[in-house]
C-alpha cells in the first residue's frame, strides 16, 4: 500500500489532557478521528495543544530538532566541531514537518466545524477562527522560514475531502504566496477584532479553552498586531513587499489605539506554567539542553556580554563547574575539536544558568515579548529616519530584556547548579545602556545603529526564539559570527535553510517536482538579501 504523505496522513493522535492554567480549561478537547461530532471550541484548545513541545522547552525539540541545527546556526550555544556539523538532521527536519501539518490538521479541523455553523453561529465563535489563525500563522511563519516553498493552502485537508487521497495530494504554495496571505489575513483580523462582540457565554468557553491568552481578546488583538510587524519587517528588504511593509509598519506605529502591539513584560504573548502535573510544563527542558554538553555557552556570547558588563550575564549564564567563581568562558566555534573537547571536559567552559532555563520547570513558552517588538520598532524607526524614537526603542527593548530574564529565574523552584543570583539594580541597566560598544549615540551611521538591533536581537533571542534568532541572522548577516569552515563536506558552513523531508520526496512526488531544483541548503529565502 502506498505510504501516505504526512502533509495528509497526520491528522491528530488521541490525547487527553489536564487543566493547564489555574482554574480554567479542565475538558478534554474531542478528537475528530476518534469520534463522530466535536465542537469549534475543543478543536482550539486542540490546536493549542498540538504543537505545546514547539512552544513550552521541551526535550524532543531540544535535543533532536535544535540541538545540533539552530543552536549552532546562531551560535546561541558552543560544541565541539564535529564532521558534517552543518547539515540538518533527517530525524529534525521530519519531527518539526510532522508536528507542523498534526498542527495544521486541527485548524482544518475547526474550518470544517466552522462551515457546518449557521452564519448567526459563526458571527458568535468568530473569536475562535480568528484566534486560532493568528496561533496557526504564527507557527506557519517559522516552517516557511526553515523551509521556504510550502504546501499549504491545500494541506491538511484529507479529512475535510472525505478520506480521498489523490484529491487530497497538495501542491507547494511559494513563501512569498503564504507570506502575503499571512500579511492579509492578519491585517483583516486585527480590524475585525476591534469591533467584535462575544457574548458572555461564548467568553466564558473561550477563556476555558485558551490557554495562551486566558480568553482575553485584547491580549489576541495585541498578538495579531505585534505578530504582523514581525512578519512586516522580515519581508521588509523584499522587493516585492517594500512598499506594504513600509505603509502598513507606519500605520502600527502611528495608531496603537487601533493596532496595538506588546508594550511591556506585562502583556508578553506566552504559555505559562501553573501546575506540574499537567501537560502543560517544560519539565522536559532539563535533558534536552543538558544531555551531552548542550548547554554550553558560545565564545562570540560570552565575549560580548563579559566585555560590556551585562546585566543578563549571571542570569543566563553560570560558570562551569570548575571554574574560578564569577569567572565566565565560551567555547570558541573557530578551534580544534581536539582542544575544544580538553577545555569542555575540564569543566571549566560556562553553562546556561540552570536555575533559569534548563531545570526550570514553570519556563514560560515564549511565542513574542516586549523586548523583541521594541528591537522590531527600533528597526522601523530607524529606517524612518526617526532617531529619537529609535533610540527610546532600543534602548526600552534592552530594559525589557534584562528585566524579563530575571522575572523568568524568579519563576524556578529549582536552585540548579547555579551561584545564587544577585538581585538585579535598576542601576546596572543604566550603566550597560551607556557602555562604548552599546551606547546608541556611538553609532554613528544607520549600519552601526542597525548592527547594535540586531545584536541586542540576538543576545534576547539566546537559546529561547532560536527560529527569530536564525532568521533575523539571515535577513540581517548580522551580528556578524565566526564558523570554522568543514572542507571536508559539501555543507562548509551554515546553511541557508533545510531540505524537505524525504517522506515528501518519496509520498508527494509529483508535486515536490516542482520545488526539487530548490530543495538544497544554499538555496535563500526571498526576504535573505
Amino acid at each position: 500500500m502506498k505510504k501516505l504523505s504526512l502533509i495528509l496522513a497526520v491528522l491528530i493522535s488521541a490525547m487527553s489532557f489536564d487543566a493547564c492554567t489555574k482554574d480554567d480549561f479542565s475538558e478534554n478537547y474531542s478528537d475528530p478521528s476518534k469520534i463522530s461530532t466535536t465542537t469549534l471550541d475543543k478543536q482550539f484548545a486542540g490546536l493549542l495543544y498540538t504543537n505545546r513541545e514547539y512552544v513550552l522547552p521541551a526535550y524532543w525539540n531540544y535535543y533532536v530538532v535544535l540541538r545540533s541545527t539552530l543552536n549552532h546556526y546562531t551560535q546561541a550555544v558552543g560544541w565541539v566541531n564535529a564532521d558534517n556539523q552543518y547539515s540538518p538532521g533527517a530525524a529534525a527536519i521530519s519531527d518539526r514537518w510532522t508536528n507542523f501539518y498534526s498542527f495544521l490538521a486541527q485548524y482544518r479541523e475547526m474550518e470544517k466545524i466552522n462551515a457546518t455553523l449557521t452564519p448567526a453561529e459563526q458571527a458568535n465563535y468568530k473569536v475562535f477562527m480568528d484566534a486560532g489563525t493568528i496561533y496557526l500563522y504564527d507557527h506557519l511563519q517559522k516552517v516557511v522560514d526553515l523551509h521556504g516553498d510550502i504546501p499549504f493552502l491545500e494541506a491538511g485537508k484529507l479529512n475535510q475531502n472525505g478520506g480521498n487521497y489523490s484529491a487530497s495530494l497538495a501542491k507547494y504554495d511559494s513563501a512569498k504566496e503564504i507570506y502575503t496571505k499571512m500579511l492579509d489575513d492578519l491585517k483583516a483580523i486585527s480590524e475585525e477584532l476591534n469591533s467584535i462582540n462575544v457574548s458572555s457565554g461564548v467568553l466564558t468557553v473561550f477563556k476555558k479553552q485558551d490557554f495562551v491568552n486566558n480568553g482575553d481578546v485584547n491580549k489576541w488583538k495585541i498578538y495579531c498586531n505585534s505578530l504582523r510587524l514581525r512578519l512586516l519587517t522580515r519581508v521588509s528588504g523584499s522587493a516585492d513587499f517594500q512598499s506594504r511593509a513600509q505603509s502598513e509598519i507606519t500605520a502600527i506605529l502611528a495608531n496603537p489605539a487601533t493596532y496595538p502591539v506588546i508594550a511591556d513584560n506585562s502583556q508578553n504573548i506566552q504559555i505559562n506554567v501553573y501546575d506540574l502535573s499537567s501537560n502543560i510544563n517544560s519539565k522536559g527542558f532539563r535533558s534536552g539542553l543538558e544531555d551531552d554538553n548542550g548547554n554550553l555557552a558560545g565564545k562570540a556570547m560570552i565575549d560580548n556580554l563579559v566585555s560590556n558588563s551585562d546585566p543578563r550575564l549571571r542570569v543566563m549564564f553560570e560558570p562551569g563547574l570548575n571554574a574560578a567563581p564569577n569567572t565566565y568562558l565560551g567555547l570558541d566555534p573557530l578551534g580544534l575539536s581536539n582542544a575544544q573537547t580538553t577545555l569542555v571536559n575540564a569543566g571549566t567552559v560556562s553553562i546556561y544558568n540552570t536555575s533559569t532555563f534548563s531545570r526550570n520547570q514553570y519556563f514560560p513558552g515564549i511565542l513574542i515579548n516586549a523586548a523583541e517588538v521594541d528591537l522590531l520598532k527600533a528597526e522601523a524607526y530607524l529606517n524612518a529616519s526617526n532617531d529619537a524614537m529609535a533610540k527610546a526603542s532600543y534602548e526600552a527593548a534592552i530594559t525589557q530584556s534584562i528585566n524579563y530574564y530575571y522575572q523568568i529565574h524568579s519563576l524556578s523552584a529549582d536552585a540548579g547548579t547555579a551561584p545564587a543570583l544577585a538581585p538585579l539594580d535598576p542601576v546596572e541597566i543604566t550603566a550597560y545602556i551607556d557602555m562604548p560598544a552599546v551606547k546608541w549615540s556611538n553609532a554613528t551611521t544607520k549600519a552601526e545603529k542597525l548592527a547594535l538591533i540586531a545584536t541586542q536581537k540576538w543576545i534576547h533571542f539566546s537559546v529561547v526564539q532560536l527560529n527569530e534568532s536564525w532568521a533575523e541572522i539571515r535577513r540581517l548577516n548580522m551580528p556578524g559570527l565566526s564558523f570554522k569552515v568543514d572542507s571536508a563536506n559539501t555543507q562548509t558552513l551554515p546553511p541557508n535553510r533545510w531540505f524537505y523531508p524525504n517522506s515528501e520526496v518519496s509520498s508527494n512526488t509529483a508535486n515536490y517536482q516542482a520545488v526539487k531544483a530548490s530543495d538544497n541548503l544554499t538555496t535563500k529565502l526571498f526576504w535573505d538579501n
